[in-house]
């Protein structure tokens, strides 16, 4: 079975990544990524990241739910 991969668009890097799992549509609000980022559900480049405003950069990959989205830089 292969993994779920997306490319999601932003205008402005670096983008938090609270803010990119609402821009990706992953959560509804900042309150459920706070929840899913601190219960380790969230992983940044195949490490578990804690942080709610870790700063996220081209091409950083972040899987949740069992799915992996790519940042990609909207020119």
């Amino acid at each position: 079975m292969s993994a779920q991969h997306n490319t999601i668009k932003v205008k402005e890097l670096p983008i938090r990544l609270g803010q990119f799992l609402k821009l990706a549509n992953l959560v509804q609000d900042g309150f459920e990524a706070k929840l899913k980022i601190q219960n380790g559900e969230v992983m940044v480049n195949s490490i578990i990241e804690s942080r709610r405003g870790r700063q996220l950069k081209h091409l950083d990959k972040i899987t949740i739910d069992g799915g992996t989205w790519i940042v990609d830089l909207e020119v």
